[in-house]
């Protein structure tokens, strides 16, 4: 089983985790946890999704590369077959064509390889050329071959993934309908929560860590109040690792797309001496992702139909915190 299909696997593992026919709860504690276990289950679906799009787009690059090879493979045997169609000009007008030479000019160019005894009356110099021409145009074409396969297993993972994705969007819409049940004081509790109208004091929050990590900082702060947009990296919607390399980029730093490769993208410091412009991952997984703001505070994008906001940095458990 492929990477990417065990991805797949486990992101359909993590979707199953809440049963699609559970009864409403009952309280609203409850509600909200249901509520919270969905949006975890959202965020890991998404990074697997742009997990398997980055690859995607990948395997393409390649593909479009190997291609190019093959055709230039291609035009250096063209121009050999070419120069042994002279060959074979002059050996017809000298009262003959040399049978190894119509045989290499035949319609099928690798059938003379298989009758190796005829290779003894061609200069060793055509011989050596052409059959290493032959060798490496089998060679890409088996390397073509694998690409292709690769991007076809790479857009059923894609597929699979996106499946996922709309079982989410479906949880997610029952999650809203339990929000709406909630009576009105605790869902407009969940609702400012959701919303943190209130901006946190960052006064003494200290430097970045450098200049790079102030411009990315004040990147993010600039997309507070931006929607969460599935697969999205800006500027008018984000996921939460779209928001962090959104952020760097800004910066004139690329930072990997998903946020498991975010959170090893630099070196790994310990969480009390975090600085303005770390990364910071959450869960076991670094399933979600958000930017240090100073103060205890981080920016990220929580979650469909929450904003670009801050969070207390321990809002989740903390996986790692990285120095770009």
């Amino acid at each position: 089983m492929t990477v990417l299909t065990v991805a797949a696997a486990s992101a359909a593992a993590a979707l199953g985790a809440a049963p699609a026919g559970a009864a409403p709860q009952d309280r609203p504690a409850d509600t909200k946890a249901e509520v919270d276990r969905l949006y975890e289950q959202a965020e890991k679906a998404t990074e697997a999704y742009n997990r398997a799009d980055e690859r995607a787009d990948e395997l393409r690059g390649q593909l479009a590369d190997t291609q190019d090879e093959v055709a230039r493979g291609q035009q250096r045997i063209n121009a050999m077959r070419q120069a042994l169609g002279v060959l074979a000009g002059a050996q017809y007008r000298a009262g003959g064509v040399d049978p190894s030479v119509a045989l290499m000019l035949s319609s099928d160019p690798d059938g003379y390889l298989d009758k190796a005894g005829a290779l003894d009356r061609i200069s060793a110099r055509h011989a050596g050329e052409l059959a290493e021409l032959r060798a490496a145009q089998r060679d890409l074409d088996q390397r073509r071959a694998e690409a292709r396969a690769k991007l076809a297993e790479l857009d059923a993972n894609r597929r699979a993934v996106e499946r996922h994705k709309r079982g989410v969007e479906k949880k997610l819409a029952k999650a809203r309908r339990l929000l709406n049940s909630m009576p009105s004081a605790d869902r407009a509790a969940y609702d400012r929560a959701s919303r943190a109208e209130t901006r946190p004091d960052l006064t003494g929050a200290g430097a970045a860590s450098s200049a790079r990590a102030a411009a990315a900082l004040a990147a993010a702060k600039s997309a507070l109040g931006k929607p969460y947009v599935w697969g999205a990296t800006g500027p008018s919607g984000y996921d939460c690792s779209g928001l962090m390399q959104w952020s760097y980029g800004q910066a004139g730093v690329g930072l990997p797309r998903t946020s498991q490769a975010q959170a090893v993208a630099g070196r790994q410091v310990p969480l009390s001496e975090a600085e303005p412009g770390d990364l910071v991952a959450y869960g076991s997984d670094a399933h979600h992702i958000g930017i240090y703001a100073g103060n205890g505070q981080v920016i990220h994008a929580p979650h469909p139909g929450a904003p670009v906001r801050y969070d207390p940095v321990g809002m989740m458990p903390v996986s790692s915190v990285t120095r770009v």
